[in-house]
């Protein structure tokens, strides 16, 4: 009881950028406040997706900068953390830019066996990282490998990279079952996904509580957990795919 008085606290302190996103709707004079209070988080978001720094003389600016005043005009506090919203505009807007403009390489250095799999030796590992591999190079408009690029970034922020998940994540059908019901009741959750993003920390006491899973499972595949319920909250249409099995617990 006292965790969860913890977080609504804490939560309603982070609420206070989406009021300001929702005043920001209807006054013209408010959203120019806002946009300059939040020059920052454009900028940061901006470089995230164009992995390198991008000023206000770059052209990626004044992507960003529309994509950010069409998430305020497009947010509801329904949708959650305001900040997550216009990151997610944002991202999208540019990953469109960056495709017209065909600055990603074609090549991805390593291709992962990822998620979905189930391994009992070394050669099913092997065929499943070509297999990948094949998928990768294949996809001609690279959104895959832009995708990879963009869960890389994100995955960094919590510690690990995108290709830590070939160890970490779960291969027997039990274990794969608990993490997906983890992933799951975070979904199911809202302010703990929330909260996760903020803090970069996985919930796992809560989650251990509540869907019963043996914190065992939860400390060694806690990288996997936090990559799903990422891609599952952002915009990774590929990668979801990888964990589709997940869906059918929802």
């Amino acid at each position: 009881m006292l965790i969860q008085i913890f977080m609504i606290r804490e939560v309603s302190v982070l609420r206070e950028i989406d009021y300001m996103a929702e005043e920001s709707k209807t006054d013209k004079n408010t959203m120019e406040k806002f946009i300059v209070q939040n020059e920052f988080f454009i900028l940061k978001c901006a470089s995230s997706v164009a992995r390198n720094y991008v000023s206000k003389s770059d052209d990626e600016w004044p992507v960003a900068l529309l994509a950010f005043t069409e998430a305020v005009k497009n947010y509801s506090m329904e949708k959650g953390s305001f900040f997550n919203f216009a990151e997610l505009v944002i991202r999208r807007r540019l990953i469109d830019f960056i495709r017209s403009q065909s600055r990603y390489s074609s090549e991805i250095p390593v291709s992962p066996s990822l998620f979905n799999f189930d391994t009992d030796n070394d050669e099913d590992e092997t065929n499943i990282k070509i297999e990948v591999s094949e998928k990768v190079s294949h996809v001609t408009d690279n959104s895959l490998k832009l995708e990879i690029e963009l869960a890389n970034e994100i995955f960094s922020s919590y510690g690990f990279s995108f290709f830590d998940l070939v160890d970490c994540s779960p291969k027997a059908k039990k274990t794969k079952k608990a993490c997906a019901k983890a992933v799951v009741y975070m979904m199911d959750n809202p302010i703990l996904v929330s909260n996760m993003k903020v803090k970069k920390l996985l919930p796992m006491k809560i989650i251990e509580n509540n869907v019963n899973i043996p914190r065992k499972i939860l400390d060694r595949h806690r990288k996997y957990i936090i990559a799903a319920v990422e891609i599952i909250s952002g915009d990774f249409p590929y990668l979801a795919d990888y964990i589709r099995f997940i869906r059918e617990e929802f």
